[in-house]
């Protein structure tokens, strides 16, 4: 049968692994539950990806993506198949809608068909479509809350023939906010004095853009994308130093930089996103009726950028913190824990992923 989004609220079969493809790296997650009942992290691996290998959510090199993709399932020695994978939210159309509580399965097929024609500019022939139905609809209590999620079928089978390229079965297509969330919100419910009510601006840095997503418990307030990341550090350290990007990249990803670094590019750098943070939350502010937040989770492999999280607080005047997605876990003795510990912000879609063996 081939693989859509019918898959995607599923409950799944252990043993599944978690596979997130940005346009970066490559990144695996385990997990498996201790006898706490806690999650335990079993194994990951990553796997840097050269900049023009996979642009704008499409896969422009997919030998080089494939073979990437072999490289983070061996080095991370798992022996699961099954794999859940996600697809960016920008060639994702999602919708909430709400139906008759009373539909049977059917029913509610054909009902969630006739909304989908209204919001996808294409033929439903040419689309991955799937829909959950999410609970009772605050609004009338005859209804229920269904959200609807499509993708142009080309662009799921490319993730597919990724998987399958490295002997995996893809078994789980989801969404990658919506997996990033589900990991989230576990820290979430860590935070001291957490409620339903608390409020939560997730922002995750990526190389060309970043994402920003504001949460109230299970109910999303906005999302927001932004065209910023980690790429334009590059770009400040070649032209500080006159290298070209991918000496600039070399170099980054190497840790060898010259000696006033710190001060002539990484302290602007983490100023100018800093900024861009706030902006995008008075962004929020302005567009809906909240106010605040109760906390900033910064994800991505920028997050763990010296002294941001500071920089962030003194910004918006909001707590920030960097997300450890593996925070109160068990760590299985596969994982290198030195090497985690620097990793693990870029770890958050990943580890949603892998979660989506215990969670529809």
């Amino acid at each position: 049968m081939a693989l859509g989004l019918t898959s995607l609220f599923s409950q799944q079969p252990a043993p599944l692994i978690g596979l997130d493809v940005s346009s970066s790296s490559i990144k695996l997650v385990e997990l498996d539950r201790g006898r706490s009942g806690e999650f335990e992290l079993e194994r990951c691996a990553l796997e840097l990806l050269e900049p023009d290998w996979i642009a704008d959510g499409d896969i422009k090199n997919f030998d080089a993506v494939a073979e990437a993709v072999r490289r983070t399932v061996k080095k991370s020695r798992t022996k699961a198949r099954n794999v859940a994978m996600a697809m960016p939210a920008s060639v994702v159309i999602s919708k909430k809608i709400v139906l008759p509580r009373d539909l049977n399965e059917r029913e509610m097929e054909v009902q969630v068909e006739m909304e989908a024609n209204q919001y996808i500019p294409f033929s439903l022939d040419e689309v991955s479509l799937d829909f959950c139905v999410m609970g009772p609809s605050r609004a009338s209590p005859d209804d229920v809350d269904v959200m609807i999620a499509a993708s142009r079928r080309e662009k799921v089978e490319d993730r597919q023939a990724l998987a399958e390229a490295a002997g995996l079965v893809p078994t789980v297509m989801d969404v990658e906010t919506w997996a990033a969330r589900l990991a989230a919100q576990r820290l979430v419910r860590m935070l001291p004095d957490a409620d339903e009510e608390t409020v939560v601006a997730l922002f995750e840095l990526g190389a060309n853009v970043s994402g920003m997503q504001v949460f109230r418990g299970e109910t999303m307030l906005y999302e927001r994308e932004q065209v910023f990341g980690g790429a334009q550090l590059t770009q400040m350290l070649a032209h500080q130093y006159g290298f070209t990007l991918q000496e600039a990249e070399a170099k980054k990803r190497s840790g060898e930089l010259p000696p006033d670094y710190g001060s002539a590019v990484l302290q602007p750098f983490v100023t100018t996103l800093a900024e861009q943070v706030d902006s995008a939350l008075k962004l929020f502010f302005s567009s809906t009726p909240n106010n605040r937040v109760d906390q900033i989770f910064l994800a991505g492999g920028s997050a763990g950028l010296t002294g941001l999280p500071a920089a962030v607080t003194q910004a918006t005047s909001f707590p920030c913190g960097v997300v450890d997605p593996f925070g109160g876990m068990d760590i299985g003795r596969g994982v290198r824990a030195r090497q985690l510990e620097r990793q693990a912000p870029s770890y958050l879609t990943a580890c949603g992923l892998a979660m989506r063996r215990f969670y529809p």
